[in-house]
């Protein structure tokens, strides 16, 4: 592997230093950033070999050497006038060590180094995560990677470590280990540790899988994780370039207190940026690079190529969790990504650059979505309990409305026909339930596209019916609705009228209830519980209402219950307008065009999107327009027009 490894090195750095024989320009990023690293690692290795002026081990300084003149072969890589400087101050780096100067001199000389690097090609040269590693994905990238010479528990005892010359570090070893921090294991990770059988695994791993290695690596010499952690000590940003002496030191702690190492082990260990908001920090921050990037290529900018490369790289925070949610759109993300590199490098047109740009601009709004388009549960289950509440009353009232006019008229005997309506009216909700969730499950090829339909069919439904409940706020309105249905069914003179008029009116309610519930099940993805309680809680609650009905008649005050009830519904319809149109871009049948300036509320399905917003918009004005009829043009006018309509 140690072989391999170096000669693929030994390939690149031909390639790098010969690019005549490249068929387009080399990124300086990259080299700059391997040459920062090897330098600053060499540094580490003097420190360590040097004590008090003394050399106290030859290996760890013959090691420092060896990272001074890997730096210096990037050197050669980098442009002609800045790799002669750098190429200079390393000799200088690698003079003093030859002439055992004290450690803080090598120190600020490299660090002076890298500064000017940075400056010069205007990069970042230390790449940490806005996000904490995952320390699940760690434990795995190091069992898969590191257990074979680390050993399982990183005391250096790996099946492999018998035959290596070094020995692998024993990860265990706190005390001689203090000083190593999460971005220094990282680097040793990246670049692999010359001289020894410590491989590159750069070609490898994603610079996600090495932050995540990295980070379960420092955990392995500390004990179990107890106590606070100081709120600015929470960003992983801050933390990852902190060695434990450091963080030691910023909590004003001993040491040597099994106490304070466990409170590290809590610092090391905290993942508070593995948020919603988190992620869409990084989102932002993907997408203002990549604006940069555009803004530099079409200047025709060699720093384009550059800020490509850092877009790419924010990315990677968050493209494990875009990949286990949708792995198709990840790979377009990334050879996006590689597409756009590829633009720039070879001069691409305006026009190209743009077909890229709206590519990446698309997915990444689809990505985002994607880790972060659920519903909160408090919100899955008032939503849920709304939905059980508000239809299962709306049943109840026209089932006993239905029963009272029926008394008033005399006709009570004929009572056996709605309850018979009301009974096929449930098993044929329950017979549409499973013709639902059946079609759903045979088809999973198609899921965004049904997902999308069935949102779509709901935002219309609840639109429909929260314009309904509006139009019967006024108790005579209810009336003398109910009662034209009694009246057509008993004028018909037929016994399946009334069981029919029972049925429309429970099916109706029914239907909708399937239909807003696999909505529901959509937008909270796999918040199943939070659903489950509103509707239990709301099923309990019903039984109470058609108990009371049935002994004390129907005295539910209807406009304020069909005001709310309205208007709740409305902001659902709302919801999944938003939701049903992301779903229908999602499964490709219609197109997403991002709105930079156009806000993101997922909670009210509001996405950057002109296809939502002008949908959502659409949604504004019907209401605004239902509420002027409602309220304002329709008690205007004469009475016997208002009756005809009726």
């Amino acid at each position: 592997m140690v072989l391999s490894s170096g000669a693929a090195l030994f390939v690149g750095l031909t390639l790098l230093t010969n690019p005549q024989q490249t068929a387009s320009p080399i990124d300086p990023a990259p080299v700059a950033r391997r040459l920062a690293a090897t330098a600053l690692l060499a540094a580490q290795e003097y420190r360590v070999g040097i004590v008090e002026g003394r050399v106290v081990s030859r290996a760890e300084i013959d090691e420092a050497r060896l990272f001074l003149g890997e730096s210096r072969r990037s050197a050669q890589a980098l442009p002609a006038a800045l790799g002669a400087a750098i190429g200079a101050s390393i000799d200088s780096a690698i003079s003093m060590v030859d002439r055992t100067v004290h450690p803080d001199s090598l120190d600020t000389h490299v660090r002076r180094l890298t500064s000017t690097l940075a400056a010069e090609l205007g990069i970042t040269l230390d790449e940490i995560p806005s996000l904490s590693p995952s320390l699940a994905l760690g434990a795995e990238v190091y069992q898969a990677n590191c257990a074979s010479c680390h050993g399982v528990l990183g005391r250096g005892d790996g099946p492999a470590a018998p035959g290596l010359e070094p020995r692998p570090t024993d990860l265990t070893d706190g005390n001689a280990l203090r000083d190593q921090s999460p971005l220094d294991y990282y680097r040793r990770i990246t670049i692999g540790v010359v001289g020894t059988a410590m491989p590159s695994f750069e070609p490898g791993l994603s610079a996600q899988d090495r932050w995540a290695a990295a980070l379960h690596a420092t955990l392995l010499r500390l004990p179990p994780p107890a106590g606070a952690v100081p709120p600015a000590l929470l960003s992983f940003a801050t933390t990852g370039r902190m060695s434990d002496a450091e963080l030691l030191a910023a909590l004003n702690a001993n040491g040597s207190s099994p106490g304070t190492l466990a409170q590290v082990a809590a610092i090391r260990s905290s993942q508070p940026d593995a948020t919603a908001s988190a992620t869409t920090q990084v989102f932002d921050q993907v997408r203002a690079e990549l604006e940069s990037t555009y803004v530099l290529a079409r200047k025709g900018d060699s720093a384009a190529s550059t800020s490509a490369f850092d877009a790419y790289m924010t990315f990677e925070q968050v493209e494990r969790g875009v990949r286990v949610k949708d792995p198709a759109l990840a790979a377009d993300l990334e050879s996006g990504f590689a597409a756009l590199r590829s633009a720039i490098a070879s001069g691409g047109s305006v026009a190209e650059l743009d077909t890229i740009h709206h590519r990446l601009t698309s997915g990444l709004e689809k990505a985002e979505r994607t880790l972060g388009n659920n519903l909160s549960p408090a919100n899955l289950f008032l939503q849920s309990l709304v939905i059980m509440l508000r239809e299962g009353l709306e049943a109840i009232l026209i089932v006993g409305a239905l029963m009272t006019f029926l008394v008033k008229m005399g006709a009570s005997h004929r009572k056996r026909e709605i309850n018979l309506g009301v009974g096929a009216a449930l098993a044929a909700s329950l017979v549409t339930a499973f013709a639902i969730e059946t079609v759903f499950h045979l088809t999973p090829a198609k899921q965004e596209l049904l997902e999308g339909i069935t949102m779509v069919a709901a935002t219309l439904v609840l639109f429909y019916v929260s314009y309904w409940l509006l139009s019967k706020m006024e108790v005579v309105k209810w009336n003398h609705f109910v009662k034209g249905k009694v009246n057509d069914a008993l004028t018909s003179g037929s016994s399946l009228a009334l069981a029919s008029a029972a049925f429309l009116a429970v099916y109706r309610e029914g239907f909708e209830t399937v239909l807003f519930y696999k909505a529901l099940f959509l937008s909270g993805d796999t918040s199943s519980m939070p659903i489950l309680m509103g509707m239990a809680l709301g099923v309990a609650l019903l039984g109470g209402v058609y108990a009371g009905i049935s002994k004390f008649g129907v005295r539910l005050p209807l406009r304020p219950f069909f005001g709310v009830t309205s208007a709740f519904l409305y902001y659902m319809a709302f919801v999944f307008a938003g939701k049903g149109v992301a779903e229908l871009q999602a499964g490709g049948v219609i197109s997403t065009t991002v709105l930079s300036w156009a806000p993101r509320v997922p909670a009210l399905g509001i996405y950057p999107t002109f296809e939502s917003i002008v949908v959502q918009g659409v949604l504004l004005a019907l209401l605004l327009a239902a509420l002027i009829w409602t309220f304002l043009i329709e008690p205007q006018r004469p009475a016997d027009a208002v009756g005809a309509v009726r």
